[in-house]
C-alpha cells in the first residue's frame, strides 16, 4: 500500500479515501501472540485417570489433641476454655515433645475468623507439630 500525495493541481478539496489498516494489523499480532501463549497454560497435556475413592472417615484417637475455636474465637483444649493463646502454646510445647507425637485437630466453628483459626495454626507450627488437621462434617448433613 503506498501513499499518496495530494497534487498541487487538486487543491485542498482532495480527501483521501482510503483506510489505514496498520493499526488493524498490529492488533491482531498481539492478540494472537497472547492466544499462544496462554492457551498452553490453559489446556493439560498430560491426560490422567484419578482414582475414585470415597472420603473414608479416620476414627480419632485417644492421644489426638481436639482444639476448637468457637464462633466469637474462644480457644478450647478438648473441653476446657483457654485464657488465651499463649497458654495453648505451652500446651502445644508439652505435647510436641512426646514421642510419637499426637496429631492436633482443629475443629473451626463455620463463623469464626479465620484469624482466629490461623492464631491456633501458627501456634502449632512454633510448637513444632508435624501433624495438624480440620475436623469437617461430611456434605449433606
Amino acid at each position: 500500500m503506498a501513499i499518496r500525495y495530494r497534487d498541487a493541481q487538486q487543491g485542498d478539496d482532495a480527501l483521501i479515501a482510503e483506510i489505514n489498516t496498520t493499526p488493524l494489523v498490529d492488533v491482531m499480532l498481539v492478540l494472537l501472540i497472547i492466544f499462544l501463549i496462554t492457551i498452553p497454560v490453559v489446556n493439560s497435556s498430560i491426560a490422567v485417570t484419578l482414582p475414585r475413592e470415597p472420603n473414608r472417615s479416620q476414627d480419632a484417637n485417644a492421644e489426638n489433641v481436639i482444639i476448637t475455636v468457637d464462633a466469637q474465637g474462644g480457644i478450647y483444649w478438648f473441653e476446657t476454655r483457654l485464657p488465651d493463646a499463649q497458654a495453648l502454646g505451652e500446651l502445644l510445647g508439652r505435647i510436641a515433645v512426646m514421642r510419637p507425637q499426637p496429631e492436633v485437630h482443629i475443629r473451626g466453628d463455620v463463623r469464626a475468623d479465620y484469624q482466629s483459626v490461623g492464631q491456633v495454626v501458627l501456634a502449632a507450627q512454633q510448637a513444632g507439630i508435624a501433624n495438624v488437621g480440620f475436623l469437617t462434617e461430611p456434605p449433606g448433613r
